[in-house]
């Protein structure tokens, strides 16, 4: 754990987050078309500085550090078919909905997939209510349960309950009903970058610059980590195969010293995305396809690299910190062939798109003709308010640094 803190501390000012997201973002600018790349281009160092909002909001909200990653092994094997692709879907599948009766006895709903379609159910005094889960759960859910989604606790309506079982008012034996989130914790990102996609779409429609160049900013920060192997798994740092510290190792010490000298961010003009649902889904299927080969790689050098080339200490921003000797991060970088490269142009050529393709869903309207845009007041305060609060609070998932 001591290596773990070492190597996140000498690469806290320039992770995949910071030094990758800045220059992702930046490069993203130039696959835009003519009628965008303008406005873009004038707000160019915005769009660079602003990519690490959504870091710096980590414990600003508990509601954050979810959006970042989706431990999607968490829930079966590639593809996933356990995992719904809509988010109201996986929600109501993964939370827990419950009945206290007066007697102090909970009563949980589950789900009946042996029949033809899928029902959940209720063992109420002995016997099985059932309501169509498809159907009659999901207007239900969607009425008093998915508003609650950002409360620290949700309540369920016991009288509404009774209803979805055909009930009349008082005839359920319920004290309280309650739900729990047993989802988000394992990461949300992409249904979070989908509601972003609608969100920038609003932005443009609006014809809003500010809230375009901020939503634009964010949305390719989440493309960004949407594109990292370790963003998609349980073992986000190696931590369960006994290689603690290799999520910085590869999305940060990598690109620090091979970005500016080697890679090829030109990646061509941005694309119309047809599906954006689907399209964040196979950029997170494609991210944990390589998962593997980060793990395996790392470790077989491990054990064939001198052990005692494999760390080194370097002056950094003052101080002296423990990270990976150049040699050691060279190899890694040779044995991947090119991963890191691939997975960083995968990531501009995205955010171009999603960009591209939030103008065109909004008529493609006219972007100002004027230089750099200057936050309002209020958006300045705004952004002061997040920078101040992420020194500190409470986060729902993981927390950044235990990546």
């Amino acid at each position: 754990m001591v290596i773990a803190t070492l190597l996140l501390s000498a690469t806290a000012s320039e992770r995949w987050g910071f030094f990758g997201h800045r220059r992702i973002n930046r490069m993203a600018v130039f696959t835009l078309p003519p009628e965008m790349i303008g406005f873009f281009k004038k707000n160019i160092e915005f769009i660079t500085e602003h990519a690490v909002d959504p870091d710096k909001r980590r414990y600003a909200t508990k509601h954050e550090a979810v959006r970042h990653y989706i431990d999607i092994d968490h829930w079966g094997a590639y593809p996933f078919p356990e995992v719904p692709r809509d988010w109201t879907e996986a929600l109501m599948k993964f939370t827990e909905v419950g009945v206290l009766t007066a007697a102090g006895d909970t009563l949980r709903l589950a789900r009946d997939t042996v029949r033809e379609q899928v029902f959940i159910r209720l063992d109420y005094h002995g016997a099985a209510l059932s309501a169509p889960y498809a159907t009659a759960y999901r207007d239900f859910f969607e009425s008093y349960i998915k508003p609650q989604y950002y409360e620290d606790a949700w309540a369920v309506d016991c009288d509404a309950l009774g209803a979805l079982f055909g009930l009349e008012v008082g005839a359920l034996d319920c004290r309280s009903a309650f739900a729990v989130d047993h989802f988000s914790e394992y990461g949300i990102v992409p249904y979070h970058l989908l509601q972003m996609q609608h969100r920038l779409t609003e932005a443009f429609r609006q014809r809003a610059p500010g809230r375009i160049l901020r939503l634009a900013a964010e949305m390719g920060h989440y493309i960004g980590d949407a594109h990292v192997p370790l963003h998609t798994t349980e073992n986000y740092n190696g931590q369960l195969t006994n290689q603690v510290g290799i999520h910085a190792f590869w999305e940060s010490r990598l690109p620090e010293l091979f970005a500016d000298k080697e890679y090829d961010f030109f990646v061509g003009r941005a694309e119309y995305i047809g599906d954006p649902k689907t399209y964040f889904w196979d950029a997170v299927l494609a991210s944990h396809q390589l998962l593997d080969s980060v793990l395996l790689i790392e470790r077989e050098l491990s054990q064939t690299f001198p052990e005692d080339k494999q760390y080194c200490y370097e002056e950094r921003l003052g101080r002296t910190i423990r990270t990976q000797c150049q040699d050691y991060a060279a190899a890694y970088h040779r044995r991947m062939a090119g991963m890191v490269e691939r997975r960083m142009q995968a990531s501009v050529h995205a955010i171009g798109s999603s960009w591209y393709t939030a103008w065109v869903d909004a008529g493609q309207p006219p972007l100002p003709a004027f230089g750099a845009y200057e936050p309002t007041v209020a958006e300045r305060q705004e952004l002061e308010e997040l920078e101040r609060q992420a020194a500190g609070g409470e986060a729902k998932g993981r927390t950044h640094e235990n990546e």
